[in-house]
Parts: structure tokens; sequence; C-alpha cells
């Protein structure tokens, strides 16, 4: 199998302020972690980055840049988007294509939107999927608190594997490269 770790939306404007994940350190620490060694493996990194005009986000802004705590690298490989699928109308799928991939790596920002949508799209296009179940985050939601909705979609998700692909939900410092 060959492999590529996507790291969705870890920007500025979601790390920090009235939009902060929960408990966005540790999730930055881990994904921080998983990065290096993907990197140290020669696993491409992909970076995501969700943009939308005259938003908090806006592409250049403040906002939409990455985390500063956020570990990077020049050889890694950039995505902008602007849905929440990182796949839809982006160059992702082709670059994973161009490079054999067949197994993906998903972690970042936020569980219930883009994390959960890309996971899905990768899913139904047949890549096995690990998604890094402490490595990906998002903000309470008025209902429910952000702790119980990465709960939840650690649970939700899991089941969804099928006959195309599978979806593994696994610990990041557990996750065989």
């Amino acid at each position: 199998m060959t492999t590529a770790l996507l790291i969705v939306d870890v920007q500025h404007a979601l790390c920090t302020g009235q939009y902060q994940c929960f408990d966005i350190q540790r999730v930055i620490a881990n994904i921080n972690t998983l990065s290096g060694r993907a990197r140290a493996g020669s696993i491409p990194v992909v970076l995501i980055q969700h943009q939308e005009k005259g938003d908090l986000l806006q592409h250049g802004s403040e906002g939409w840049q990455l985390a500063k705590e956020l570990d990077t690298s020049p050889e890694d490989l950039r995505i902008d988007k602007t849905t929440g699928d990182s796949f839809y109308q982006t160059p992702l799928e082709a670059l994973l294509l161009e490079r054999e991939v067949d197994r993906l790596i998903i972690c970042g920002l936020q569980t219930d939107y883009c994390v959960n949508a890309t996971v899905r799209q990768a899913h139904a296009l047949g890549y096995d999927v690990v998604l890094a179940g402490d490595a990906h985050s998002t903000v309470d939601n008025g209902n429910t608190t952000a702790e119980d909705i990465i709960a939840e979609h650690n649970k939700i998700l899991a089941h969804l594997t099928g006959p195309v692909g599978r979806i593994d939900i696994t610990a990041a410092n557990e996750i065989k490269l």
C-alpha cells in the first residue's frame, strides 16, 4: 500500500480566538508527531486549507494561514479548497493518483465538517482510510460539546467500512506508516 497523510484545515482562525477548536494544542501536537513520522518515512504530507470570500478564511488573510504551531516542510504538498470535501473541485485526487496512493491517513479540523466530508469522500472513492482518532477536533455546536462530537464521529465513521475501502480509527501514535 502507498500512503499519504492529509492534514485538513489546521488554520489560524480555527486554532485561536472565538473559533478555537477543543484541546487544540494537544491535537496539533499529535498531528506534528504524526507528520514528523510520515516525513521521516518519505510519506507525502498534504496540507489542505479552506478558503471563503469575506470570511475569517479569506485566502491570504491571517485566519487562512496555517497555525503557527503546525510543523510544515517545504516538501509538503498543498491543496486549497472551497467546500468541506477536500476532493471537490481540487487537484487532490489527481495528486494522489499520480503517486499511486491507495491509503490515506486523515487528521485536522473540523471533525463534523471538513474532516467528516473528506473521510467519507475518500472512502467513497475507494481509499483505505485511517482517521487519527486523537488528531482531529471541532467546537461545541450549542447542543453538543466538541468532545462528544469527536467521540460520536470516531464511532460512526468506524462503522462505514465497506467492500471497496475501509475506515480505521486509530490513535496517532499507533498508526502504522
